[in-house]
């Protein structure tokens, strides 16, 4: 796996669980497996999306793994807080897992293979662990799916220096727009993939503020010191394009986004 251009922070931290909280709804609503299944969440991190997944369906058995003993921790210690004893997490590597071929049921991928080198080598990994018939779900954004009103071609650059910083990782944050493709290539049978559009203005404060301010707006911020270490952008321009996309959160402002949700069975 690559280096997770957001970093390990306690704010990162902070960042995922309002993303996780925000987008509940439109995630986690229809992610029910059938009682007793057994499923495996692949690049859990925190755990913000962990206790949405065991908190809603409480008689599955979930296995989180992640990369990062330091995410894992965290999310060991928002499990125990709130009070899910249906997951069982775990320090692995998404392209050696130790999982014996056919271990899982289903299989939940979310915000993970944007950040991987080889997404197709890590889905095709993932497919072997499930058994004949299991499905997998995998949730993606596409930073290119942004746009905002008032338009504004510094609020479009610093999103592409996060784009552009993402890419210097061998991560693809355009990737959400790739998920059909990958997951045929990658051998699944069945796919099938949902745009799922967030859309702010003043009418949704929940969404202005969970979203817009604390999801994306605190994601692109979070990219300041890489984007001005790699020239990909001056302090200047930077600033006025944070500027920019704060203004898209006032009265007259607005913000839109799409997430793609995929679902694929193994034959």
């Amino acid at each position: 796996m690559t280096m997770y251009v957001h970093g390990y922070s306690d704010t990162e931290a902070g960042r995922l669980a309002d993303q996780a909280n925000t987008l509940a709804d439109f995630i986690h609503t229809t992610v029910r497996f059938p009682a007793g299944s057994r499923v495996l969440e692949a690049g859990c991190g925190v755990g913000a999306q962990t206790v949405h997944l065991a908190r809603n369906n409480p008689d599955v058995h979930f296995t989180s793994f992640d990369s990062s003993a330091e995410s894992i921790e965290k999310a060991r210690e928002k499990i125990l807080q709130e009070n899910l004893t249906n997951v069982r997490t775990e320090i692995a590597d998404v392209y050696n897992l130790p999982y014996p071929a056919g271990s899982f049921d289903h299989v939940f991928v979310c915000f993970l293979l944007e950040h991987l080198a080889d997404p197709n080598r890590a889905l095709k990994g993932l497919k072997q662990l499930l058994k004949p018939n299991g499905s997998i779900m995998v949730v993606e954004g596409d930073h290119g799916s942004y746009y905002c009103h008032p338009k504004s071609d510094a609020a479009d650059h610093a999103v592409q220096c996060l784009i552009e910083a993402q890419a210097r990782k061998h991560g693809n944050s355009l990737i959400g727009r790739q998920l059909y493709p990958l997951l045929v290539k990658a051998g699944f049978n069945e796919v099938n993939v949902t745009p799922r559009m967030i859309y702010a203005d003043s009418s949704k404060p929940g969404l202005v503020e969970g979203f817009t301010k604390k999801t994306f707006i605190a994601m692109v911020e979070g990219v300041k010191n890489e984007a001005l270490t790699l020239r990909l952008s001056d302090e200047q321009k930077w600033n006025q394009g944070i500027a920019d996309l704060y203004r898209a959160t006032h009265e007259d402002g607005t913000f839109c986004y799409t997430f793609f949700q995929a679902t694929a069975v193994r034959s």
